[in-house]
């Protein structure tokens, strides 16, 4: 599909889009210094402190950090520890700029995770030269991941990348207490779909009905992955229940707008989706398997409340 060889693309050339680096350093002059060397090629933020650089990190990872050793409350090396040691942040790289120069500050620093060492006062093309070496290094990374994460025949994410992106996003939820939704859909009456057409034309049917679904989602943020079989599911990061429900909605006017024919359908000439809304409110508590467990059923309900239509509820 051109849209996963464009986003290829991308993760392959550093060209086609800005990494986002994150400079931390508790003196602004150091700060300066790297923003000038860096605004001009890439996204740069700043934190001053190292519990400010880890909730960045946690809200939106940047590509890359620059990150100071000597810093006051949480030096370099906590920082550096703490990144790895979460999911959601550990395969963000880290560089560690300092005034410390000798082998034994070295050796700690790449021991406790960062890919490499840099001295100051900096080199303006030294530095530019081993940040963009760190970056292409990630993007090829991340690319290979998203190969092991995609789903062979659809193109959108598979059931092992969903499973680890909501735990994922359930913990940012809670830790930020912000909402999440989860929408989980199935292709109603496909059995029949593949019975009557063959099995060539069911693969196909998915694929359309998948890339529907990639096309309608909002944000960058928010994912599809192929659960299973005909089933779907989508994680909607920061959307409230009755956007979740919105969206729903729209999926399912969307799918059944591609006129897919179906003439062994109970629901409509042409294909459709049931579809089941799980909610967790910004100050709800609750965890993943327990928002997928009310996805699931609220999918039941849909396909039980005659098929091509939308139930949803929020975790208590």
């Amino acid at each position: 599909m051109q849209q996963d060889q464009d986003t290829l693309t991308t993760l392959l050339d550093p060209a086609t889009s800005k990494a986002r680096l994150l400079v931390v350093d508790d003196q602004p002059t150091n700060i300066q210094v790297m923003y000038q060397i860096f605004a001009g090629e890439y996204q740069v933020f700043m934190a001053t402190g190292g519990q400010q650089a880890l909730d960045f990190c946690h809200r939106t990872p940047p590509d890359l950090v620059l990150l100071d050793i000597v810093m006051p409350g949480m030096d370099g090396y906590e920082v550096c520890a703490a990144l790895k040691a979460a999911p959601d942040t550990r395969d963000i790289p880290v560089i560690f700029v300092t005034a410390h120069t000798d082998a034994a500050q070295e050796t700690r620093g790449l021991e406790a995770g960062a890919v490499d060492f840099i001295s100051k006062p900096v080199n303006p093309a030294v530095v530019r030269a081993r940040v963009r070496t760190q970056l292409t290094l990630k993007r090829q990374s991340d690319l290979m991941r998203r190969l092991v994460f995609l789903d062979g025949l659809t193109g959108v994410f598979n059931r092992r990348y969903f499973d680890q992106q909501l735990a994922t996003e359930m913990a940012r939820a809670m830790r930020a207490q912000k909402p999440l939704a989860l929408i989980m859909l199935d292709v109603d009456f496909f059995k029949r779909f593949n019975d009557r057409y063959g099995h060539q034309a069911g693969d196909d049917c998915l694929r359309q009905v998948a890339q529907t679904l990639k096309e309608s989602l909002r944000r960058p943020a928010d994912l599809v992955a192929r659960y299973g079989g005909e089933e779907f599911v989508c994680v909607l990061p920061e959307t409230d229940f009755d956007d979740a429900m919105s969206l729903a909605r729209e999926l399912e006017a969307h799918v059944r707008q591609k006129g897919i024919r179906h003439e062994y359908s109970d629901v409509a000439a042409v294909v459709t989706v049931s579809l089941g809304v799980a909610g967790l409110a910004a100050s709800a508590s609750g965890d993943a398997a327990a928002l997928l467990a009310l996805a699931d059923a609220q999918l039941y309900l849909a396909k039980n409340s005659g098929r091509g239509c939308v139930r949803g509820q929020s975790l208590p």
